[in-house]
């Protein structure tokens, strides 16, 4: 359940969706890391600006999007990125999507209080307002991404947020190997899912084109997978880009990404063809909630 104060639709069926404009300009942001974190945020406001100038209502940001992706290592003093959410980037960003008229997905580093560290998204709608925040649920502990050393696991559920575009969701990086967050998503009433996040070359990359278009198409929705790109100053991983729109059918919605070069990637999204797939594919009628206890065991 959302926390008091989020505006979201936290329904346990799947909901009617409601009107909104019919195509959506959405925009996605993959780019590398400049060194320090207020070039960061800048250029993160160049960028929404550029995707305002573009005809863009949403745009999305990577994992983590004002730091390098510290994980790499262990080190305490990237602790120091951690702020308050909502707080200080929050706030910025308020200010420029209502400029902007925009809905903007911030993925950041929250400080909820000593030792209550996450890796959390915060959503903000067009007219400035802060409208929640999704914790990341499932935290990966492996080589090149010792994440549990940084951060709790998420604890808010699955909000979905109901943005002047849509109804919006959020699902960030390693959750996206879990099928049952996806559902929950659309079970909320989700029309575009964003999955912001940090993947480098090698360990995950044959699962890039694969995951999340299967979740697009057994939860007919509109996904957003974004990726960092460069090799940055804390390790040699060497983060691959290739960020893109899935639609409910399972197509790419134009190219993906460079696989090497920062990218603003701008795609328009009919909202009307969630409605034609769920009409035609009957997954949330047909789905079998009394037979899936055995999911819920330790």
């Amino acid at each position: 359940m959302a926390k008091s104060g989020q505006k979201c639709s936290c329904a346990v069926i799947p909901i009617e969706l409601e009107t909104y404009m019919s195509v959506v300009r959405a925009a996605l942001v993959q780019t590398d890391w400049t060194g320090d974190k207020e070039s960061m945020i800048v250029k993160h406001e160049e960028y929404a600006r550029e995707a305002a100038a573009a005809g863009v209502k949403i745009i999305c940001f990577q994992e983590l999007f004002y730091g390098p992706y510290f994980c790499q290592v262990q080190d305490a003093e990237y602790y120091a990125y951690a702020e308050a959410i909502p707080g200080p980037t929050t706030e910025r960003f308020q200010a420029l999507a209502r400029e902007l008229e925009m809905v903007m997905v911030l993925p950041m580093y929250e400080d909820a209080g000593p030792g209550f560290l996450y890796n959390t998204a915060a959503v903000i709608d067009a007219d400035g307002s802060y409208l929640g925040k999704y914790r990341k649920q499932h935290i990966p502990h492996v080589k090149g991404f010792w994440e549990k050393f940084y951060f709790r696991p998420g604890n808010g559920g699955y909000p979905v947020f109901d943005t002047a575009v849509g109804k919006v969701g959020v699902y960030i990086c390693y959750d996206r190997h879990f099928p049952e967050g996806w559902r929950a998503l659309g079970l909320n009433g989700a029309q575009i899912v964003f999955n912001p996040s940090a993947t480098s070359r090698g360990l995950s990359q044959y699962l890039w084109s694969i995951e999340q278009p299967a979740a697009a198409v057994a939860n007919e929705y509109y996904v957003g997978a974004i990726n960092r790109v460069g090799i940055e100053d804390l390790g040699d991983d060497d983060f691959y880009g290739q960020s893109y729109f899935i639609d409910p059918e399972g197509s790419y919605v134009g190219e993906k990404g460079d696989a090497y070069k920062p990218e603003l990637i701008v795609r328009d999204l009919d909202l009307e063809l969630i409605t034609t797939v769920r009409t035609r594919w009957q997954f949330y009628r047909d789905r079998r909630p009394d037979a899936y206890q055995d999911l819920i065991r330790p």
